[in-house]
């Protein structure tokens, strides 16, 4: 599992959730999991949830930190337990470095999504292309130009940078200790 946090700000529009972005955009090859921080846009031809296209559902912030993470060879099954996998290390790791208007409240986990009481601090979404299953998750760095309550790091306290990059490192952990359970194991009659 490789881990990239790329400079550059950008947006997302879900065009990036497509496979080898992580290799083809940035060099990074092989299962991975890559950041950034930009706005965040999605219009309908990009989107992939089914639920979200039937309720028209407006996606948007002006400034998340962005994950993707892609896997090779794995089914869709596999993919969203990543996805929740990824969720819970979030809201545990934000859980215990968030400040602000997180203190003496417990953030709660629904499926991919991250809240403190109604507001909203994450999206997510997991896919599988041809070749591999992809995940995008995001929480908000800013509350301004969502369509909906949301919470974000600058309630928090939090720094983009340094939750990228020890959240990366997490999942790193956890995803090579998975393979490695999958390797240590004998079969059964």
């Amino acid at each position: 599992m490789e881990t990239h946090f790329i400079e550059k700000k950008f947006a997302y529009d879900g065009s990036q959730l497509r496979s080898l972005f992580a290799y083809l955009d940035h060099g990074v090859l092989g299962p991975s999991i890559v950041s950034w921080v930009g706005p965040c846009s999605i219009p309908f031809s990009h989107m992939v949830d089914g639920e979200d296209l039937l309720a028209n559902a407006v996606i948007q912030g002006d400034e998340m930190l962005h994950f993707i993470i892609e896997v090779f060879d794995r089914d869709l099954f596999s993919g969203v337990s990543l996805q929740r996998l990824f969720a819970a290390i979030a809201k545990d790791y934000v859980q215990a470095h968030g400040k602000g208007l997180l203190a003496g409240k417990e953030l709660h986990r629904s499926g991919d999504d991250i809240y403190l009481d109604e507001k909203k601090l994450s999206i997510s979404i997991a896919t599988k292309s041809p070749v591999s299953v992809m995940v995008h998750f995001a929480m908000n760095v800013t509350n301004k130009g969502t369509p909906v309550e949301t919470l974000c790091f600058e309630d928090l306290q939090l720094d983009p940078r340094r939750v990228a990059e020890d959240l990366m490192t997490h999942f790193k952990k956890e995803f090579i200790s998975i393979v490695t359970a999958t390797q240590k194991v004998r079969p059964v009659p």
